[in-house]
């Protein structure tokens, strides 16, 4: 796992947290990306993502992930 400074915000394991709280599932997230569902569970692997596949999965959740990436930014702007 690769984590840039101090941060330990893994935006994959994010993301699977909040299709998990939605009630959501991994193969219905890759139904509306139109990918499999072993691209899923390579998203939630990384401690970092591609921002138009966020702002993809953002809307698709609607859900900000930039908010919780811009949050993490403010507690420590200097890691």
């Amino acid at each position: 796992m690769t984590h840039y400074g101090n941060s330990t915000l893994v935006i994959g394991e994010r993301i699977k947290q909040e299709l998990k709280r939605q009630g959501k599932t991994s193969v219905w997230l890759a139904k509306q990306l139109g990918c499999h569902r072993t691209n899923i569970y390579k998203v939630y692997a990384k401690s970092s993502i591609d921002t138009g596949m966020l702002l993809h999965i953002s809307r698709i959740l609607g859900y900000n992930f930039f908010k919780l990436l811009s949050d993490e930014y403010e507690k420590n702007p200097n890691a």
